[in-house]
């Protein structure tokens, strides 16, 4: 008889965190109950057997709910002041996958990612047709005001002003990686992936990164992983980062964590791309390796307990 499998959720908040030296204490703390309020809802489902798709699908509602967090009700703005959301959600039973691009309207794009996946024969719906279908599943809605927060508004107005002057780039990685998702394994060693995100302040409009194209930001696969990632998203298609992690493990006989770190710190890295990822095997083992200053970050332990970090640091850790 093959042992229990133990089931577990990780998840992510985006590669791009608030420099440390400018980190107030207070924020720190906000993002940490964030993550862990995330983490508790997604490991509700699978504590009483639920399924991995449905524990992804809760944690990242939580966190599109949560303005701190580039995605939901914290998602940047575009160039031009509006804002485009992106979202897919993958099952690692059958690879089946959803994804939308380029919306705003429904409180929960991760919701609206799993509608296209279970409401039509498609994979990604993006922009006019995308927000048509969203109205006609009668997924909930919220006025632009509902998601408009004043930090990105300003987090944008001074990239255009940076921009207006001819500046340097800063590399402030918070306007390049921002990102939610989550992955898990559940206790029959089904995967799931889901990520989220309002892409990059002051992105030109249309503009599609890595978060909804399963392969790239977001992969699951019962024979490999399921991978979720955050960081500059155009470096992550280029290297189709989910798929490139899952092919390792399948044909190179890689551990999870050998794998993803082999992505993140090598491949990526080689070309200039920074960011990182969260990812579970089929045998509950997690890996969330990420080659920038920081990743917001936290998984759910055997015994419950809750653990989440933001730099390299060791793991808050809250009993439950």
């Amino acid at each position: 008889m093959p042992p229990a499998i133990r089931p577990v959720l990780a998840i992510h908040g985006g590669a791009g965190t608030v420099p440390r030296e400018t980190m107030t204490a207070e924020r720190e703390d906000a993002f940490h109950a964030g993550l862990r309020q995330a983490l508790r809802a997604g490991h509700a489902v699978l504590k009483d057997g639920g399924a991995a798709l449905d524990a992804v699908t809760k944690a990242v509602m939580a966190l599109e709910d949560d303005p701190l967090f580039n995605a939901g009700r914290g998602a940047v703005f575009t160039a031009d002041g509006k804002i485009e959301m992106d979202a897919a959600v993958m099952d690692g039973r059958d690879r089946r996958a959803g994804a939308v691009a380029g919306i705003c309207g429904p409180r929960h794009p991760v919701l609206a990612a799993r509608a296209v996946m279970e409401q039509t024969d498609h994979v990604l719906l993006a922009g006019p047709g995308a927000r048509r279908f969203c109205r006609q599943a009668g997924l909930e809605h919220r006025p632009l005001s509902w998601f408009r927060t004043e930090f990105r508004w300003r987090a944008l107005q001074e990239e255009l002003e940076r921009r207006r002057l001819g500046l340097a780039d800063d590399g402030d990685e918070a306007r390049k990686h921002g990102t939610v998702g989550a992955v898990a394994c559940d206790a029959r060693g089904n995967l799931a992936a889901v990520t989220s995100t309002g892409g990059m302040t002051a992105k030109m409009p249309g503009r599609v990164g890595d978060s909804p194209l399963p392969g790239a930001g977001t992969w699951a696969d019962d024979a490999s992983c399921a991978v979720s990632a955050t960081g500059h998203g155009e470096f992550f298609i280029r290297c189709a980062v989910g798929h490139e992690v899952a092919s390792r493990i399948r044909w190179l006989k890689q551990t999870l964590d050998d794998a993803a770190n082999a992505v993140v710190m090598e491949e990526l890295a080689a070309i200039g791309g920074s960011g990182g990822l969260i990812a579970v095997d089929p045998g509950g083992h997690v890996t969330m390796p990420f080659n920038c200053a920081g990743m917001y970050r936290g998984f759910v332990a055997a015994d419950g307990s809750l653990h989440t970090a933001i730099y390299r640091e060791p793991f808050r850790l809250e009993r439950v």
